[in-house]
């Protein structure tokens, strides 16, 4: 057993749960390529009988998921009161502990999963397979704003709708862009959903037609949890911003690109965005994140960050290299048996603002982020047509239909497909950490009342 941390011990960066060498006793985490080593430990809402029982906090490892509240015992080095939080539906009042208690969780589940640790058959009976378990929300999610951080993304879809006038918004090369969208139609993956109906600018006897939309269309993105608040008209600076996420999760942000092109004049997408955003159960943590931290990069002939958007260390490290892709799952795929199509594949990396600079602007006016909210990074693409974040980029609106490997194409997203956005992290010398998936499907709109 380990001594319990002295009080002044915690302090961010890497640590012994970062150690590449660690292994698990259980077996599926030791598996190469596996998403959940024991140096991941993401975390997530479940409950072990679908449809039954109560949903609480748990942690992955392997293909596992473990209830923490269940093993207080084995966890002589951890607050109670972290491990109390872990019992209830929400991972709400385990971000509100604060960064020290969420590093001291992650520390005490690392001693307790690895192998040789002297609780394992206290553990065994509390972990249960992922596959059989059902998954909630990571918690009630209070605000949920989604940002534009891609010049890649904007300066082809640009492209596309401006053939011939592809200049950027001036703005954007000195402060990030956002959105405020609908938190309460933020759902966790694997469910169905209707195609939206909404105006479009089709019209049928001088009137606009209410219609399902033609183009749906998917966006690859990383969720981003807020876990500690700040006061009104107090913004952070950046690197204050950044340690004051609790964690990032693969997301999905639908939108009907008919519907936004006709509602966002003169102002910005509403309907068109607000019907659904798909989010992985599972949140890896910062901390789990700090191997894979990257200098940041804008690409030639851009300016610096502006003032209250910099520091050395964002500059430095404040960068993710995370990997996303997107999948495309048809009926006739699955009926041959075939698994699903890969459509793009892009990297954090690639973005111009980092996660600590949207968290930063986002405060800067004096608005208050609060514990739970989510915040979207915007479509993540590359400068290549493989790493494009959505079908407007990969279909060029529409008119390049996507050729599946079963000869089916795809100019947007049909009923009945499912749409499946993974990440992960990648380094040489370190494991690679999983973020599951973000799936859903889509069904066809309801009738007109």
């Amino acid at each position: 057993m380990h001594e319990t941390l002295a009080a002044d011990a915690w302090k961010p960066g890497l640590n012994e749960t970062h150690e590449p060498g660690l292994r698990s006793f259980v077996a599926s985490a030791n598996r190469p390529g596996v998403d959940f080593p024991v140096q991941n430990l993401p975390l997530a809402v479940f409950r072990p009988r679908r449809g039954a029982g109560t949903f609480r906090i748990g942690v992955g490892i392997g293909d596992l998921i473990l209830d923490i509240g269940a093993v207080e015992r084995c966890l002589p080095e951890v607050d109670s009161k972290a491990v109390q939080a872990c019992r209830e539906a929400s991972m709400q009042a385990l971000m509100e502990l604060g960064p020290e208690h969420w590093s001291r969780l992650r520390l005490g589940l690392s001693r307790l999963l690895r192998e040789g640790t002297g609780f394992q058959r206290e553990v065994e009976p509390h972990l249960h397979a992922i596959a059989d378990v059902e998954f909630g929300l990571p918690l009630r999610i209070g605000n949920f704003s989604d940002y534009l951080a891609s010049m890649h993304h904007i300066s082809k879809v640009i492209r596309v709708k401006r053939p011939d006038n592809p200049e950027l918004p001036q703005s954007f090369a000195w402060s990030p862009i956002a959105y405020h969208s609908r938190a309460s139609t933020v759902r966790v993956s694997g469910y169905k959903f209707r195609r939206p109906r909404g105006q479009a600018g089709r019209f049928e006897n001088n009137q606009p037609l209410t219609d399902p939309t033609q183009m749906l269309d998917y966006e690859v993105e990383l969720g981003i949890y807020i876990g500690t608040s700040n006061a009104q008209g107090d913004p952070l600076g950046v690197d204050a911003a950044d340690a004051a996420i609790f964690g990032y999760s693969a997301l999905n942000d639908w939108t009907a690109r008919d519907m936004q092109g006709w509602e966002s004049q003169p102002l910005g997408p509403f309907q068109s965005k607000s019907f659904t955003t798909t989010v992985s159960p599972w949140v890896v943590t910062a901390e789990a994140l700090e191997p894979y931290r990257v200098p940041m990069s804008r690409p030639d002939g851009q300016p610096a960050s502006p003032v209250c958007l910099d520091s050395e260390r964002n500059r430095a490290r404040g960068m993710l290299d995370i990997r996303m892709e997107v999948l495309l799952q048809t009926g006739r795929l699955t009926a041959a048996g075939l698994p699903p199509a890969l459509l793009g594949a892009s990297r954090l990396a690639d973005a111009y603002w980092t996660p600590g600079q949207m968290v930063a602007h986002h405060t800067l006016n004096g608005c208050v982020l609060e514990t739970g909210d989510l915040i979207g990074t915007g479509t993540i693409s590359g400068p290549d047509d493989e790493a494009s974040g959505c079908m407007m980029e990969l279909t060029h609106g529409g008119r390049r239909p996507f050729t599946l490997p079963n000869g089916e194409q795809r100019a947007f997203v049909q009923d009945g497909d499912t749409v499946i956005v993974r990440a992960h992290c990648q380094r040489p010398g370190f494991p690679k950490l999983g973020f599951g998936e973000a799936s859903a499907t889509v069904e066809p709109a309801m009738p007109e009342a």
